[in-house]
């Protein structure tokens, strides 16, 4: 029976740590939104735009962002999405915000049974509507071609492998639709930040087309990146 169906018809259990009778608890949910900040991957690939994420990739948050990737607990997007408001809220510095996700791969699409960034980016505009925050949705992005799996490969053999995989959809070039007039921020999302090789080829395909993303937001970040307050130590 699928994980999706099952949450429907079993007591749920907490996706960080198992707990009964919670989606989310209490804990896991603090760790999973209690700490928007700035987290750029070090060594940066060239051209990333500056991330922001709501928490580490790690523990229960990582066990969290597995169940909804990876196992079909589609229901953890709500909580998922709020972290990732969070951190756009937290980049966007009360600018208005178009949210850009970046594309899956249609192997992982169909594998999986939905598209989980797409998914969490229209989620957290709605969030961000909801406190009366400007912001919406634009899928811009498509995948070129096929990439290798990310997983295992060093920042260097991720740039390679990403290297052209994006294009803007046809018709998208130039100013964003949607877009307000005044300053705002153009926003890639994703759920985890890792090398930033993917994030920096997407702000790359954006900008082929006329579109600056100088902002990236992202559910989570692994543990390679440096605390921006720490760059003027020693």
């Amino acid at each position: 029976m699928p994980t999706a169906l099952l949450d429907l018809v079993l007591p749920a259990r907490c996706a960080g740590c198992g707990a009964a009778d919670a989606l989310v608890c209490p804990r896991c949910a603090a760790l999973l939104h209690g700490e928007p900040e700035r987290r750029t991957p070090d060594p940066s690939p060239p051209g990333l735009p500056e991330c922001w994420s709501a928490a580490d990739y790690s523990g229960a948050v990582r066990r969290a962002l597995l169940a909804y990737k990876e196992h079909g607990r589609t229901a953890l997007a709500a909580p998922l999405a709020g972290a990732l408001a969070l951190a756009v809220a937290a980049g966007a510095g009360g600018r208005p915000v178009v949210l850009v996700p970046v594309p899956s791969a249609r192997s992982a699409g169909r594998r999986r049974g939905h598209d989980p960034v797409n998914r969490l980016a229209t989620l957290a505009a709605a969030y961000l509507r909801s406190a009366g925050w400007p912001a919406t949705v634009e899928r811009l992005l498509l995948q070129r071609r096929r990439v290798a799996d990310q997983a295992g490969l060093s920042s260097s053999q991720r740039v390679a492998n990403l290297s052209g995989a994006f294009r803007v959809a046809a018709g998208r070039n130039g100013p964003v639709p949607g877009f307000w007039g005044g300053p705002g921020a153009v926003v890639l999302v994703d759920d985890i930040v890792t090398t930033g090789a993917t994030l920096a080829e997407a702000a790359r395909a954006l900008g082929a087309a006329g579109i600056t993303a100088r902002l990236a937001a992202t559910v989570a970040a692994t543990r390679r990146w440096e605390r921006p307050r720490d760059r003027h130590r020693g």
